[in-house]
Parts: C-alpha cells; sequence; structure tokens
C-alpha cells in the first residue's frame, strides 16, 4: 500500500513523501496514530494544495522579516545604566531591556530570543546588536548605552 507521510517516520521517511509499505504496518500503526493516509488521488492533490498553500505562508514570512529588518537597520534605541567609579557601567543591559526599549521607542514588539547576544553589554557607548528575524535573514539595530 502507498501512503502519504503526514510527519517524520524513523526508519520509513519524511514529511510529505509518498512511501510503499506493507498493507498490515499501514492499517495498524502508520494510519490510527495518523502519521499518515493512505495514496489516494483527493489525498494526493489535497497535499499539493498544502505545500502551496505553505510554501505561501513561507514566502510571505520572509518578505516581512526583510521588511522589519529594512525598517530596524537605521534605528537607535537608547538605554541608560548607573556608573560606578571612574565612569565604569555599574551592571549590564541584556537582551530583556533591549527588547523593552525596543517597544518603548519604536513601537515594536520583538521577543528577546531573536536578540542575537552572546553576553550583556557592560560598556557605554554604541553597539550593533543582532537579531534574528527569520533562519534567513537576520537584521541589526544599534543600542547607546549611556550613563544615567
Amino acid at each position: 500500500m502507498e501512503v502519504v507521510l503526514l510527519e517524520d517516520v524513523k526508519a520509513l521517511g519524511k514529511k510529505g513523501e509518498i512511501v510503499k509499505v506493507s498493507d498490515g504496518y499501514a492499517r495498524n500503526f502508520i494510519l490510527p496514530k495518523k502519521l499518515g493516509v493512505e495514496a489516494t488521488a483527493k489525498n494526493l492533490n489535497d497535499r499539493k494544495l498544502q505545500e502551496a498553500n505553505e510554501r505561501k505562508i513561507a514566502a510571505e514570512q520572509l518578505q516581512a522579516a526583510k521588511d522589519l529588518a529594512a525598517q530596524l537597520a537605521d534605528q537607535t534605541v537608547s538605554l541608560s545604566i548607573k556608573a560606578g567609579e571612574g565612569g565604569k557601567a555599574f551592571g549590564s543591559v541584556s537582551s530583556k531591556e533591549i527588547a523593552r526599549a525596543i517597544s518603548d521607542q519604536l513601537g515594536l514588539e520583538i521577543d528577546r530570543k531573536k536578540l542575537v547576544l552572546p553576553e550583556p553589554i557592560k560598556t557605554f557607548g554604541v553597539h550593533e546588536v543582532p537579531i534574528r528575524l527569520h533562519k534567513d535573514v537576520t537584521g541589526k539595530i544599534s543600542v547607546r548605552v549611556t550613563e544615567a
């Protein structure tokens, strides 16, 4: 029996593939667990339409990420932290604070987990912070850290 896989099945195939399996395996494992459907003309056509829809949505998300990256490219966010002895920074600026500042100052909602900050910012000045907006798109925003 031929089956269209709806999910990845170990040692059988990936989502969307058409695989040939024994009738018993399909009836007792694949179909009841909704890991796949029988490869009929209707199911194949439904799968094609679904893939086309997924490609369209992925393209829209990619374009939205590119637009947001272009919008963020020339933006600067200002944050202030306390200064200790001799003008040294007392504390640091984390990705959570940067995300909150972007929301407050620019009106854009960016998840703090998308900010690529290997370690918190502990110095004053302007820092470039990369933002992972999509698997193919990385934007940058400038963060100005000043003394409070």
